[in-house]
């Protein structure tokens, strides 16, 4: 899907952004110390929030049973999270190698799409990293028939998710609550599908001078002539395992990286998951083309938090 050129910074917004991110922490731990902010540095998939190195090396061997995966509805899941959120924890494997059994190259994007990868044909090549985190079922305001706001720059998802006490998802948070327990490639499995989930819509060009206007009168028709999403869970079958909904397509999503860029625009942010358009619509892929400051038609987000720790278990 064609993307825009950036317009400027807003660097007020983007402190007014982590100040209440700082804030929703102090609140959330009755301390004076803000939460960790997004890494800015280190592999991939070196530790953020709830995240610590893994035990050993073998961690990374890819073995299902290996795998720590909490989302089973019990009473200990329930009370980790909020309601409206689900509990996810599982070893996050940061490089996964697959074999894609049909392969598309789109020329007016400049990507290849895979539209369905071998199954069993996977192996994790580096070390796992745990992780143990909430996240919002639908797309922010995160209720089932709403519609997901658009025109949202980075800075802009950050303070409306820490308004709410919470983040924004950290890209390997995000990945492993789409692909589920069994490391799926898309949410619902190893084939691409535009029954499944919003994907594949055709393209509308926009006039970029009006859906940047400050005058709504303006911005507003345009923006209802391009969208072509859907209300969140409007769409059943575009679920992953763990029970979330819409990760790959109807909007696209940012994320905090979980390592800086600094070769990339995005830098600190990503965009996860595309959008209504025809694109890769996985969820290993990732946006890293524009800047935090960026805004468009198709962009939006979710929100993540730490999992609550729980108590020990009696002897």
């Amino acid at each position: 899907m064609r993307h825009a050129p950036t317009p400027p910074g807003r660097l007020l917004r983007a402190a007014v952004a982590f100040g209440a991110l700082w804030l929703a922490g102090v609140l959330a731990s009755g301390g004076c110390s803000p939460p960790t902010p997004p890494a800015t540095s280190g592999p991939l998939g070196s530790p953020g929030p709830a995240q610590t190195e893994a035990n050993s090396p073998e961690a990374g061997a890819g073995a299902v049973g290996a795998r720590d995966a909490a989302h089973d509805g019990s009473a200990s899941a329930q009370a980790a999270c909020p309601p409206g959120m689900v509990h996810v924890r599982h070893d996050f494997c940061p490089e996964m190698e697959r074999f894609c059994l049909k392969n598309e190259y789109d020329k007016s994007n400049h990507i290849s799409i895979c539209h369905r990868f071998k199954e069993g044909a996977q192996t994790c090549k580096a070390k796992r990293v745990p992780l143990n985190f909430c996240i919002d079922t639908y797309e922010y305001p995160n209720k089932k028939g709403a519609r997901p706001p658009v025109m949202v720059d980075w800075y802009d998802a950050m303070g409306l998710c820490a308004a709410q006490g919470k983040r924004l998802c950290y890209e390997s948070e995000w990945v492993s609550a789409c692909e589920g327990p069994d490391e799926k490639p898309f949410p619902y499995g190893y084939a691409r599908s535009a029954d499944k989930c919003n994907i594949d819509n055709r393209w509308i060009n926009p006039s970029l001078k009006k859906i940047y206007s400050d005058d709504p009168e303006i911005s507003k028709p345009e923006l209802d002539r391009l969208w072509q999403g859907v209300m969140s869970g409007e769409k059943p079958d575009c679920v992953s395992d763990y029970g979330v909904f819409d990760l790959t397509g109807n909007v696209d999503e940012w994320a905090m990286a979980d390592r800086d860029r600094p070769e990339e625009r995005a830098v600190f942010a990503a965009l996860k998951g595309g959008a209504w358009g025809h694109v890769r619509n996985a969820c290993r892929p990732v946006t890293t083309s524009h800047e935090p400051e960026f805004r468009y038609y198709f962009v939006s987000f979710r929100c993540c938090q730490d999992a609550a720790a729980q108590p020990a278990a009696a002897d």
